[in-house]
């Protein structure tokens, strides 16, 4: 416990309070890693090497169906023609898998009912899923993929 004034704070990290608290913190640092790892490199990139390899086949990139893109491209006004696809998909895989790596990590720490766990976890991973592609949307067009 450490004392400034009449404002007591409890900083059990550091100072070596309870153990606990160390223990959930590694193991939500483990999980968060572990999730993110199994998530890119076994189950996002590789569907999105699949869907690259279809794309590339395709010579019209107007039909590409992947719906991360197709947002981006009606929220900031992408143009396609000059969008590099494996860029993007190598970052829709990154993106994704963080966003589910969060989320899941966040919610398993919380001791919560199971409808609490699931009501922030959606508020969570929709504010997540907003920001993040909001933030890719403005580097794409600085990097002059805008029309």
């Amino acid at each position: 416990m450490v004392s400034i004034g009449k404002i007591s704070l409890w900083i059990p990290f550091f100072i070596g309070g309870k153990m606990e608290f160390k223990i959930s913190i590694i193991t939500g640092i483990i999980t968060f890693i572990l999730i993110f790892l199994i998530d890119y490199c076994f189950i996002l990139l590789p569907k999105y090497n699949i869907m690259s390899g279809k794309k590339k086949a395709k010579k019209n990139k107007k039909e590409v169906s992947m719906m991360e893109l197709l947002y981006l491209q009606k929220k900031f006004k992408l143009d396609l023609f000059k969008v590099d696809l494996d860029y993007l998909i190598k970052w829709f895989a990154f993106l994704n898998a963080f966003i589910i790596s969060l989320t899941s990590t966040i919610i398993m720490l919380i001791p919560l009912n199971m409808i609490f766990q699931l009501l922030i976890g959606f508020v969570l991973l929709i504010g997540l899923i907003y920001a993040l592609y909001e933030l890719l949307g403005r580097h794409l067009v600085k990097k002059g993929w805008g029309r």
